[in-house]
């Protein structure tokens, strides 16, 4: 067994998409590899998807078939990340062993016919899932054309209520608390008589309506995800070299997933990061998710990119993304020309070393038939092709001149996976039709992460364990400003980082919910925001949710600041009450005749810091308000401080201390961007003193890097 892991697994920006020669009805492998080696493809994804195929009949191998695709892909240049099958369970063994089809309720089996049906933490999975994986890793593992593997695809689409996972949830929670009576008090089941007297009294979560039980079985069951990935990393570590890198590929809402824990397993983290196209990508305009797993609009792209860098902070890679309309036949949203070149130097910009399409060709059958692929249904290049290679010609241009890169950030976003478990739950907001939004926590997030975007700053995304990892003062010096938004799941520890934050020099801002559970999701039997109201200065005790957006009142200094739109408060206000006037500065009120006795936000100086409080989510005008006067001066304004949206500007650092930049112009008119200092342009190697007027012409992006010495 190969215990060794590769340091940094890519160089350069690896070009390409998941491929699937066995989809086709007609032999053309030859001729889509050379069509790809034209486009500068640079990788492939295959293998991940037919275990049937691997595997026709119980114990029965035809592992030759990919043979000729990775031999010509070699011989062309392209590598190869190789899929292990586990996530498309073949009939064969559905119909041998039912008992490994999943529950999504207790005694009601997944039905067959999708894919991800199956409990991946059943004995008899595991036994077919290893030989498989045994079977097809051990075959190609030393196939020069292969870089890395990608285990099982897209892990935690389904919660198991199967007999043997909850049987193994029991007796996690005898481990962690000992007996029914610490039970009993932790989770306070005193309420409606849920009292047990025996650890077998305890009641499958089909029917649980208590969130402190719900938050520990969704804790389970992100554990049993992480678990499954990294068993089968160890798997294919026993075969691959020191140089081959082993991932999966992460769909990051799925409800069973723990991103930061499960990537510890993985070499490199990877993700699928589909967005709407169109007039969703429109900076100045604000539409609705087409999907629950898709994002609208600039900042949504460039939050599930800063999301995927989050989960190991560290570099990572696209495995799957648009190329052309993603979703079901009703939903056909090819993309402007110039978008996929927009959406591939964005993801870049935050991190990615990869960019894969979802897939090389448009399938003519399955579920998947109007998932556009980079190659249409007549198979004939076409647009999206040739946007496609003139992409890979510019990655080609770059080369390796990224390498080490780290995007900046501005700001600092905590992330709590426990506080979106809650939410999915318990979720404050109610939706337009008065219906509990399980999406609370993802849109009081994407609230402040859409500010940052509109206030011309860029933000890091960190999980509360990697930000405990770093330390108060740490955190402080290498993040002025740090965003806590709803931080509800959190223990005394937790919310006293961020006070000692503050304390330490750093800039806290402080959402709603922030400070008003525990670590069990129980509300706290203290004063909100907890254990931060005495720093903030300020306090609530009731709290409301609004169905219409309250208009919002910004004073000093947020009344110079430039706005785009309606600074107003939206589904929810806080009432904050000021407890030491002499040192809370109120930002904001609302024009309400209620709601108007309350400050919309407050800030006080904590030590050698400050907290600000906001006591509702925030429009994208109000939060890019606040952002600009938390963050005066972001990284970005040194290449361009005179832009405005539809303008975005991205930068990270060399290895060499230099920056590269990314200029983006998200919409239909022609832009300039005068430029404060002289760069070089990566693509086309043309140098630019300080004041030139560079154009970014509709959908362009534009990537340089800072000149040399400067």
């Amino acid at each position: 067994m190969n215990d060794s892991r590769p340091s940094q697994p890519i160089s350069g920006i690896l070009f390409g998409a998941a491929y699937y020669a066995e989809y086709h009805r007609d032999e053309r492998t030859e001729a889509d590899l050379d069509l790809m080696q034209q486009a500068g493809f640079t990788v492939i994804r295959v293998g991940e998807s037919v275990w049937s195929t691997w595997e026709p009949r119980d114990g029965e191998f035809d592992l030759e078939w990919l043979q000729p695709v990775l031999d010509g892909a070699h011989a062309r240049g392209i590598k190869v990340i190789l899929g292990t099958p586990t996530y498309a369970v073949p009939p064969w063994l559905q119909t041998a062993y039912p008992e490994i089809a999943a529950e999504p309720r207790t005694g009601q089996p997944m039905p067959w016919g999708a894919r991800q049906e199956v409990d991946y933490s059943h004995p008899a999975f595991r036994f077919h899932a290893e030989r498989v994986v045994r079977a097809v890793v051990g075959r190609y593992a030393d196939h020069p054309a292969v870089i890395g593997f990608q285990v099982d695809n897209e892990p935690g689409m389904l919660l198991f209520h199967n007999r043997g996972s909850f049987q193994r949830f029991v007796r996690r929670l005898k481990a962690q608390y000992g007996d029914v009576d610490t039970l009993n008090r932790e989770w306070g089941l005193t309420y409606w008589s849920h009292r047990l007297s025996d650890w077998s009294e305890l009641w499958t979560p089909d029917g649980n309506s208590l969130p402190q039980y719900d938050l520990a079985w969704r804790r389970y069951q992100a554990d049993l995800t992480t678990e499954f990935i990294a068993w089968q990393a160890d798997l294919v570590r026993e075969y691959a070299s020191p140089e081959q890198f082993v991932t999966t590929c992460i769909a990051y809402p799925r409800p069973a997933l723990a991103d930061e824990q499960l990537v510890e397993a993985l070499d490199i983290t990877a993700g699928n990061p589909y967005y709407a196209m169109q007039d969703h990508l429109d900076a100045t305009r604000e539409l609705e998710p087409m999907t629950p797993w898709t994002s609208s609009g600039v900042a949504g792209l460039l939050r599930q990119a800063d999301r995927l860098y989050s989960s190991k902070q560290s570099r990572f890679l696209v495995t799957e993304t648009d190329a052309q309309s993603i979703g079901g036949s009703d939903l056909n949203l090819p993309p402007y020309p110039g978008q996929l070149a927009q959406a591939a130097f964005a993801f870049v910009s935050r991190g990615a070393a990869m960019i894969e399409y979802w897939h090389w060709h448009t399938l003519p059958y399955g579920t998947e038939t109007y998932w556009g692929g980079v190659i249409p249904h007549s198979l004939r290049p076409g647009r999206v092709y040739e946007e496609v290679a003139e992409i890979g010609a510019a990655f080609a241009a770059v080369g390796d001149a990224l390498d080490g890169y780290e995007p900046d950030g501005d700001v600092a976003i905590l992330w709590s996976n426990d506080s979106r478990f809650a939410f999915e739950f318990f979720p404050p907001l109610a939706t337009a039709d008065g219906q509990p939004d399980r999406q609370s926590y993802q849109q009081i997030v994407d609230a402040y992460h859409r500010g940052v975007v509109e206030a011309g700053a860029q933000s890091r995304i960190l999980h509360v364990s990697q930000a405990q990892a770093i330390g108060a003062a740490e955190l402080a010096r290498r993040f002025p400003v740090l965003v806590a938004p709803a931080l509800y799941v959190a223990s005394d520890a937790d919310l006293d980082l961020l006070r000692d934050y503050a304390a330490a020099g750093g800039h806290l801002v402080v959402g709603i919910r922030t400070g008003y559970g525990d670590e069990e999701a129980r509300a706290r039997v203290e004063v909100a925001p907890a254990r931060l109201s005495e720093a903030a200065g300020v306090r609530y005790d009731e709290y409301s949710n609004v169905r219409g957006d309250v208009p919002v009142t910004a004073d000093a200094p947020l009344e110079a600041s430039r706005a785009v739109g309606d600074r107003t408060a939206r589904r929810w206000i806080d009432g904050l009450i000021v407890d030491d006037a002499d040192r809370v500065e109120v930002l904001a009120t609302y024009d309400h005749p209620r709601f108007g006795d309350f400050p919309a936000a407050t800030t006080a100086a904590h030590g050698d810091g400050r907290v600000t409080v906001v006591g509702t989510v925030p429009s994208p005008a109000l939060a890019a308000d606040l952002v600009r006067w938390a963050v005066p001066e972001p990284v970005a304004d040194a290449l361009a401080p005179d832009r405005d949206l539809p303008v975005t500007v991205a930068s990270g650092t060399l290895p060499d201390g230099r920056r590269a930049w990314f200029a983006f112009n998200w919409g239909w008119a022609e832009q300039r961007l005068a430029l404060a200092a002289p760069v070089t342009d990566l693509v086309t190697g043309e140098p630019l003193e300080a004041g030139t007027n560079v154009s970014l012409p509709a959908w362009s992006t534009r990537t340089f890097v800072d000149a040399a010495g400067e």
